[in-house]
């Protein structure tokens, strides 16, 4: 739903950024999977990246899940060093959230807004 809504909304909050898809997860056979963590595929990475400089931070990586979801321990271990090189990192739990967020961040108040 996010991306449906960036495609409606985000051309007129922000015509010119592109958030992108980072197809990392799913299950997968072993062939599949060694073939795709040689591409460099990334264990952990997020979901998504709004490819836009804000907040003091070159672009947004948006980690998405369900209400009751979790970070993974991947994940843990990734996001501390993504943040540590310049980029912003949100989990955000639904689309709305998500939105809120992406929109607080294309509006220079995603520092003001994280929890």
């Amino acid at each position: 739903m996010l991306v449906q809504w960036w495609h409606v909304a985000g051309s007129k909050l922000a015509p010119n950024v592109v958030l992108a898809s980072i197809p990392n997860g799913g299950a997968r056979d072993a062939v599949t999977g060694a073939r795709l963590k040689r591409e460099g595929v990334v264990k952990g990475m997020p979901d998504l990246v709004l490819l836009c400089a804000r907040c003091g931070r070159h672009a947004l990586f948006v980690e998405m899940k369900t209400k009751r979801g979790r970070v993974s321990e991947s994940q843990r271990s990734l996001f501390p060093l993504l943040e540590s090189q310049g980029y912003g990192v949100a989990v955000c739990h639904g689309w709305r959230e998500a939105a809120e967020t992406v929109t607080a961040y294309l509006e220079g108040r995603w520092g003001q807004t994280r929890g």
